[in-house]
């Protein structure tokens, strides 16, 4: 006899359908506790089999902890949008970062079974790409994230400058810095950088001390538009990041930016 009301709390629990739910009902000769098992030995199977499938599509997590000192973002992919607006799927980005902001990135390999879950609910491949965390000594972290949950930053200050805390991740979030200052960039992009300078410096056909002035000039600009502290600021373009924060009696640290899919080919 079909036990619709056991059913419903297997779908409610697990947020599978209605059919599979019935299923392992049978299977488990409708104890429900035996049921989530057969459940979840399914959703791993499932978890295999769409592994390969791209997931470039999803939404970022990000939390700070009450007393500032503290801050951590993820970023959990879908293969759509649409289910990256799932409830279930919010849900389990935000048990990813709080695990993350509690014990660090490596925490979210503790989450396989609830993502082999996730998987079997909305029937997509989904996987935590990366997770990130800032604690700091004597400072203060700040974050923020858009509200399109796809774009957001948290950074790290040397000491609490207030309203300024949260809108440099917010400066960051929409400027995208390589870097906090000039001499944290690798030699190898401004190598590269070099190089395309150069190439295109020539194909103007002046005088090699003209074009070692262009080169001179572009890598500047690259820098400026680069590095955090060179940056004009978002709220005054007047301004430069790094002098703004040293009028206010801290410094940038770190910061850590994510956009959900850059990066993926």
């Amino acid at each position: 006899m079909v036990d619709v009301a056991k059913i419903k709390e297997v779908r409610e629990r697990t947020g599978v359908g209605f059919g599979d739910c019935k299923k392992a009902l049978e299977e488990a000769d409708w104890d429900i506790e035996s049921a989530l098992d057969v459940l979840r030995k399914q959703s791993a199977v499932k978890a295999a089999k769409r592994a390969d499938r791209d997931a470039s599509e999803g939404r970022l997590a990000l939390k700070i902890s009450d007393d500032g000192s503290a801050g951590a973002i993820v970023e959990v992919n879908s293969e759509t949008d649409f289910a990256a607006r799932n409830e279930r799927f919010v849900q389990f980005c935000e048990r990813a970062v709080d695990a993350v902001i509690a014990d660090g990135p490596e925490a979210i390999n503790a989450l396989e079974k609830d993502r082999n879950e996730l998987i079997s609910a909305i029937g997509e491949n989904i996987s935590i790409r990366r997770a990130e965390r800032l604690v700091s000594s004597g400072g203060v972290v700040a974050g923020y994230l858009h509200a399109t949950g796809t774009v957001g930053a948290i950074v790290e200050l040397s000491s609490d400058a207030g309203e300024l805390n949260k809108n440099v991740a917010m400066h960051v979030t929409a400027e995208n810095p390589l870097v906090v200052n000039a001499g944290e960039l690798p030699q190898d992009v401004i190598d590269r950088e070099t190089e395309i300078f150069t190439t295109q410096a020539k194909e103007t056909g002046k005088p090699d001390r003209i074009v070692e002035n262009i080169v001179r000039g572009k890598l500047a600009k690259f820098k400026a538009e680069s590095c955090l502290n060179e940056q004009q600021y978002i709220w005054d373009r007047d301004q430069r990041v790094g002098a703004l924060l040293a009028a206010s009696g801290t410094e940038c640290r770190k910061f850590v930016r994510y956009q959900v899919g850059e990066g993926i080919a």
